[in-house]
């Protein structure tokens, strides 16, 4: 019997019932059960994610970046009520490669978004508190499915971390915004060109008061560096933009670049092209986490694999030969 037709466990039904009906407790223990590392939990997860599949692709995926201290949660506490205003249910979600040390920061970031936290039409969640980058990804992915399933249109991804990160999040969103912000030639010469690259608009915070004309410096700067590097798409040139997290001011320019983009990116058929090739890059992505997940847990195979990495740390067996056995018994 395929997945799709399969007939739902009682207590699944009735969870992707409510979760489609917009049920914020039914999302809420949706995603715990798909974060959860118990099999027949994982079991589950999958199999309400494969109910809710067809009422889930439709959302504005945004992912978001930018340095600690750029104001990240602010502009999405910003940004989110602007959604709101225009009829949107806004769902944040975050992938923090640290949290397994740290906890994250994004609980603490809910206290600086102050009315988002508080907004009926709003779901904020953070990433799982334990596990890989790639796990927390794959946690992120599902969720965002989930939060489309129970009806949210525009899903906000935060990266809490750094470099890997973005990359991981830039490939599970349609859009991805770097934030900056204000300063000189010297804070340029810092510009990570990796994330340049990912970045479809490169957006200065802190474009108000005395900061208006130093922003607007710093946008200059960074459309020149952007002229040294090549488009990441032929159909969209990343603009560079200035905004006020704290006034809203540039908040609605900003949400137009993202669907200004969406449109072109349409157009073209590269927007449709990118979410197949997520689709299949999630599979392989859950495919390793699978195999990892068997390293880790079969009791047999894990004693095979802390002997074969005492003899590799001894140098007495190459890695190569070590992962060549790996991968034998996992036949």
């Amino acid at each position: 019997m395929s997945p799709r037709s399969a007939v739902l466990s009682p207590d699944i039904a009735v969870l992707a019932r409510d979760l489609r009906a917009g049920h914020r407790a039914a999302l809420a223990r949706a995603i715990t059960l798909v974060e959860s590392r118990r099999a027949d939990h994982q079991a589950a997860a999958r199999e309400l994610v494969q109910a809710v599949l067809p009422q889930t692709g439709q959302a504005i995926r945004v992912g978001i970046t930018g340095s600690p201290g750029v104001g990240k949660s602010t502009t999405i506490d910003a940004l989110g009520m602007y959604l709101i205003e225009q009829g949107h249910k806004v769902a944040v979600l975050a992938v923090d490669p640290s949290s397994a040390r740290t906890g994250g920061s994004i609980l603490g970031d809910k206290t600086r978004m102050a009315r988002l936290s508080h907004a009926d039409h709003a779901f904020i969640r953070p990433s799982p508190s334990s596990g890989t980058l790639g796990g927390v990804a794959a946690k992120t992915r599902e969720a965002m499915l989930l939060c489309e399933a129970a009806g949210f249109d525009v899903i906000l991804v935060e990266t809490v971390g750094i470099g890997q990160s973005e990359t991981a999040v830039s490939d599970m969103t349609d859009f991805f915004l770097a934030l900056m912000l204000p300063g000189g030639g010297d804070e340029l010469q810092g510009i990570k060109k990796g994330l340049v690259e990912l970045a479809d608009v490169i957006a200065i915070n802190k474009a108000d008061g005395d900061n208006i004309k130093r922003a607007n410096v710093t946008a200059a700067d960074y459309r020149g560096a952007l002229h040294l590097l090549g488009p990441r798409s032929e159909h969209w040139h990343p603009p560079v933009v200035t905004y006020s997290a704290l006034t809203g001011a540039g908040i609605a320019g900003l949400w137009q670049k993202v669907l200004d983009h969406r449109k072109a990116m349409t157009a073209s058929g590269e927007f449709a092209q990118r979410r197949r090739e997520q689709q299949v890059k999630w599979m392989w992505s859950m495919l390793e986490q699978r195999i990892m997940a068997k390293l880790r847990t079969d009791t047999a195979i894990r004693a095979k694999v802390k002997k074969l990495e005492a003899e590799v740390a001894e140098g007495h067996v190459a890695p190569a030969v070590a992962a060549e056995r790996l991968a034998e018994m996992l036949q």
